[in-house]
């Protein structure tokens, strides 16, 4: 693991050096945007450079249907700013995500045609629009955002060198920092700016070592760079610079904005809480802290231990989460039998190594549900690959060995 080492130049300049790299050691280029702060000021420094070049560049939206309408407005904006130098991908395809605001509902799927009468918002109206479930090969209903864009990567650089800009920063969290700073990853040149995705494509994170001032200082002084106004308005609502994020607002972490749609865009809210179910209530307790959420200390009932707490709570849920959680609750304690506890995990153990995941408890599964944990993350679980997903790579197995470049642009 790497620290940070501050240099002479700014990171504007660092930044830029970065992006003129990427334009001349890779083929294609393309730059994921969600139209929030960091990624847009990406935009305007990658597009700075392709408009020096006279070259076009990918651009990627992934439209999660549930976003605030100023949002669309800053895309439409921009992508009429530099339609000469852009290939825009605006996709609205029904995709599963996170609903973590309700146990009835786990997931939801964006765009779904079944719920059209229920969609925050229709597809926007722009040339680029994507609408089609066949326009990409790779592309199943229902598959997850975080395959998507892996083999978005693969199919649009069809076997050349491709750079996918992506706007994270290392100051917005230690997974984050992770991304940039490991040296246990596949780099392009050890450049510690990249990271190697899949066959020849590599994520670049040019505005890695920024920080969510410097983010305003650029719109300070380059005022005519367009930004997302709902910034403003979340300004002006006293919203924290370091709490002023944009994404699907369903999920684990994102349920936490919940209630800024209520402010900030009043209808787009009533549509947010007819989209799914949960999201009154999870807006309203969702900062509560203890029992009600699962967050930081908890408490038992009255003649309970946490192993009965913990069927209690699975009692009330509907009949498939409650599988989906005893399922991932057997995985948990068959690994720690083989790791000593054969003859069962403690009620308790020590708060400190249960916050560290050195220690497994019963309490520790208890904090899973009332966090409605779905992939039980609190538990050191991942979120598997979607069906649609295992389909895809036996169809790429299929191809490889056939020896045929899977997806490959035409001419």
């Amino acid at each position: 693991m790497s620290i940070k080492l501050y240099k002479k130049h700014s990171v504007l300049d660092a930044a830029r050096k970065r992006i003129q790299y990427a334009f001349d050691n890779f083929e294609k280029h393309y730059v994921s945007f969600s139209g929030g702060k960091d990624s847009s000021v990406m935009f305007h420094l990658v597009m700075e450079e392709a408009i020096k070049r006279n070259v076009v560049v990918g651009v990627l939206l992934i439209d999660f249907e549930a976003q605030y309408k100023a949002t669309s407005d800053h895309a439409m904006e921009m992508f009429e700013r530099y339609a000469d130098n852009i290939d825009v991908h605006w996709v609205c395809l029904p995709m599963a995500l996170r609903n973590a605001v309700s146990n009835f509902e786990p997931k939801w799927i964006c765009w779904d045609e079944d719920e059209k009468e229920n969609w925050v918002r229709e597809y926007p109206d722009h040339p680029s629009v994507i609408t089609d479930v066949n326009h990409y090969p790779f592309f199943q209903k229902g598959m997850e955002f975080e395959e998507f864009i892996v083999l978005f990567g693969e199919w649009y650089g069809g076997g050349d060198l491709t750079a996918a800009f992506i706007g994270i920063r290392c100051d917005e969290s230690l997974n984050r920092f992770r991304t940039i700073a490991t040296k246990r990853k596949d780099m392009f040149d050890k450049k510690q700016f990249t990271t190697k995705v899949v066959d020849e494509t590599y994520n670049v994170y040019p505005i890695y070592d920024w920080r969510t001032e410097d983010i305003w200082v650029y719109h300070g002084m380059f005022p005519n760079n367009q930004h997302n106004k709902i910034y403003d308005l979340m300004n002006m609502a006293g919203v924290k610079l370091s709490q002023q994020r944009l994404c699907q607002p369903y999920g684990d972490d994102q349920r936490r904005g919940l209630f800024l749609y209520h402010i900030l865009e009043p209808e787009t809210w009533r549509k947010i809480v007819a989209r799914v179910n949960g999201v009154n209530s999870g807006s309203l307790y969702i900062q509560e802290s203890g029992s009600i959420n699962g967050n930081r200390y908890i408490t038992k009932p009255d003649n309970h231990t946490y192993k009965s707490y913990c069927e209690l709570l699975l009692s009330t849920l509907p009949i498939p989460t409650q599988k989906h959680y005893v399922n991932k609750f057997k995985v948990f304690l068959k690994w720690w039998y083989k790791r000593g506890y054969d003859k069962g995990i403690p009620d308790e153990a020590p708060r400190l190594l249960e916050s560290q995941y050195l220690a497994p408890s019963w309490r520790r599964i208890c904090k899973t549900l009332l966090r409605n944990d779905y992939w039980c993350k609190g538990l050191r679980m991942s979120q598997p690959k979607s069906e649609a997903y295992g389909k895809y790579l036996d169809i790429k197995k299929a191809k490889k060995k056939a020896k045929v470049k899977p997806f490959r642009m035409s001419a």
